[in-house]
């Protein structure tokens, strides 16, 4: 079984559970570019809307395009670290974000220069993250992994529940000396990346692609149809022993396709929690809810991370969705005390869903970490963006209905069928090639045996 190589130049440390200093250094960075970025981007529909005067639906259109942008990017970052390296990435990427808030501050009085500079830090971060989380895995094995992406989520989310609070008494008042702030920070962040060492995103050494192609087709239709094949793996379920093999068109659907509807489904509470919680409870309630999101979030996933790891892929995906399902319906209650419940119940399908898909694509694809998580990027994007187009056209419509509750019961509904039509599908399409493979073969013996 072929195992991830090492490079000289990348980060080894002697004992596997302690960070070495440009992991540390990387995630006190992600901490610090969230909060920069969170500490801006929350408020954009505010300034677009009330000091621009932009229209409602441009507006919308604007932070429409510019998330698609953000997450799509990827992709685009991915491909960049493969040419230049992952450091080069970060910093380019970094130099784009900290153009972009600068420009902000003369774009307070041009509407069209303040939308350019949107699209600038949305580009911006696209292209870092898939840099930052190969590098911070680079050299590791994969029971490290879960791990140092736990952490990672955690610093993000940490950045994003105290960016907006920590720059709400600016935002309005001073806006462009937070632009400037915001600014600098970034650009601090971003000399500190030059004091990085060079790390390669090591290839694993793949298979032939005929033998590749096969066993991602038995692991895929184990996990599939039961999850039987993920559980006979090593002690890490799906990450153990396995490596990373096989071919990517082979084995890079399931995670692809679920992480694109773990996002749909979330992005449903992350938009319509606002509107729907406030005027049931209060501004300061939602506020507390979000406070324990965020706390519970950065809290239980670096310490689920190695359980998750070792957990079956089929299992991961049936608990994630199940309780994003649960979560959504328990919404429909209302009140305080089911608005709680459902936020923590998607909380934890959150934990599952997120981490656990990362992992499974790292662990399928034999292409470099930061192509893989472009692709999971990408995911996320097309996640977002369908939930935005679906979800205004749903919620409108149960608000004119006087019925919102039954909104979050047709979202539990969607996260309950929408990932069994996808395991029907996929299926279906293996069980109908291993049937047109069996008759090929059966075709060729005949054609061998028949006398000439």
């Amino acid at each position: 079984m072929p195992r991830r190589p090492r490079s000289a130049s990348s980060p080894t440390p002697t004992r596997p559970r302690v960070l070495t200093a440009p992991q540390v250094f990387l995630l006190g960075a992600s901490f610090l570019i969230t909060l920069g970025s969170f500490a801006v981007l929350p408020y954009m529909s505010v300034l677009l809307h009330e000091r621009f005067g932009l229209g409602l639906g441009v507006v919308g259109a604007v932070l429409a395009v510019a998330s698609l942008v953000q997450f799509s990017g990827g992709v685009v970052g991915a491909a960049l670290a493969a040419r230049i390296g992952l450091r080069a990435t970060m910093l380019v990427a970094l130099a784009v974000r900290t153009a972009g808030f600068a420009a902000f501050v003369p774009g307070l009085t041009r509407p069209l220069v303040a939308v350019g500079a949107l699209f600038l830090v949305s580009c911006g971060a696209a292209l870092y993250l898939p840099a930052n989380k190969a590098y911070l895995v680079a050299g590791c094995g994969p029971e490290r992994r879960p791990g140092l992406l736990a952490a990672s989520g955690s610093a993000f989310n940490a950045g994003i529940a105290l960016g907006p609070p920590a720059a709400a008494p600016f935002v309005l008042t001073s806006p462009a000396g937070l632009f400037t702030g915001v600014a600098v920070l970034f650009a601090l962040v971003g000399a500190g990346h030059l004091l990085l060492p060079w790390v390669a995103d090591e290839v694993e050494v793949a298979r032939g692609t005929e033998e590749a192609e096969g066993e991602g087709e038995e692991k895929g239709k184990g996990e599939l149809e039961g999850g039987e094949a993920s559980g006979r793996h090593g002690s890490h379920g799906s990450h153990g022993s396995q490596g990373r093999h096989g071919h990517p068109s082979a084995s890079a659907l399931p995670p692809f396709a679920f992480t694109v509807l773990a996002v749909y489904v979330f992005m449903f509470f992350q938009h319509y929690l606002a509107l729907y919680a406030v005027p049931r409870t209060s501004a300061a309630f939602y506020g507390f809810v979000l406070m324990g999101y965020a706390i519970l979030l950065v809290v239980a996933q670096p310490l689920s991370a190695r359980r998750l790891a070792a957990l079956p892929y089929a299992t991961a995906l049936r608990i994630g969705f199940g309780a994003m399902a649960v979560g959504t319906a328990v919404l429909a209650l209302g009140g305080r005390a089911g608005i709680a419940v459902g936020a923590v119940l998607l909380c934890l399908g959150e934990i599952v869903l997120f981490l656990k898909n990362d992992l499974e694509a790292l662990d399928r694809s034999a292409a470099p970490s930061a192509t893989v998580f472009g692709r999971q990027r990408l995911a996320a994007g097309l996640g977002a963006f369908a939930a935005a187009l679906v979800g205004g056209q749903l919620y409108g419509a149960a608000e004119r209905a006087s019925a919102v509750p039954v909104f979050w019961l047709l979202v539990s509904a969607q996260a309950v069928l929408l990932p069994l039509l996808l395991v029907v599908r996929v299926a279906g399409t293996r069980r109908r090639a291993r049937a047109r493979a069996r008759r090929r073969a059966g075709g060729e013996l005949v054609g061998a045996r028949r006398p000439r």
